[in-house]
């Protein structure tokens, strides 16, 4: 149990100081350091033939190889390339290109199944796919397939005046989404007002939208309505 606490508590440490960018798995190597670091925790909390002190040393070892190649990958690009690689065009000009993917071991199942990934079902509809390092195909569609914006049909649209934000979760208020949107809790209460709400325990969830308007979800209001 000591070790397993251990373990647990240094892994925990260590996956944080290493940063978001390990959580996500932006790359192959970031996906290779997790599996390792998880190992060496599994087989420090495991192998009682492993003294503790030494799996924990192997752990932070690892932790700040990996911190240190990355620092490196930040101010070199030759070594970004070599750690991450680099994003492969696989379709060009709405062309299948076959060296490409025969350079990345692909075939045509793999890059349909990745295309399917995007909402696109047939290679004819593609202008440029590229393959990036983290293994995402990202897809630029051809003009006449592509999503027409507001822009495009000269619709004017006004700015966000918020990023949605929840400021009430079961019951609860977010202060700390209040205070960096600079609401109030008299806005809070008037909206609510509005709203025929009487208090905030009423409330399961509640969401300021981009334009300022309050989205309110009660509690078991789907009940109430069957």
């Amino acid at each position: 149990m000591i070790r397993t606490i251990c373990s647990f508590i240094v892994l925990l440490l260590f996956t944080r100081i290493l940063g978001k960018s390990q959580l996500s798995q932006l790359t192959y190597f970031n996906y290779v350091t997790g599996i390792t670091i998880g190992s060496i925790a599994a087989n420090t909390v495991l192998e009682k033939h492993i003294p503790l002190h030494e799996g924990l040393i192997s752990l932070a070892v690892w932790t700040g190889l990996a911190i240190l190649v990355s620092l490196w990958s930040l101010k070199s690009t030759k070594a970004r390339i070599i750690l991450d690689g680099e994003p492969t065009i696989v379709i060009k000009k709405g062309h299948i290109l076959e060296e490409a993917m025969k350079a990345l071991r692909i075939n045509m199942d793999d890059l349909s199944m990745l295309l399917r990934t995007k909402n696109v079902f047939s290679t004819k509809d593609v202008d440029y796919a590229i393959l990036e390092p983290n293994g995402e195909l990202s897809v630029l569609l051809k003009p006449p397939i592509q999503t027409v914006t507001k822009k495009d049909l000269n619709i004017a649209s006004s700015p966000s005046l918020y990023m949605p934000s929840e400021i009430i979760v079961d019951g609860s208020i977010v202060e700390k989404n209040i205070i960096e949107l600079g609401l109030s809790y008299e806005w809070l209460y008037s909206q609510l007002h509005q709203a025929n709400v009487a208090s905030i325990q009423e409330v399961f969830y509640a969401e300021v939208q981009s334009d300022g308007t309050l989205y309110i979800d009660r509690r078991n209001d789907y009940k109430a309505k069957q």
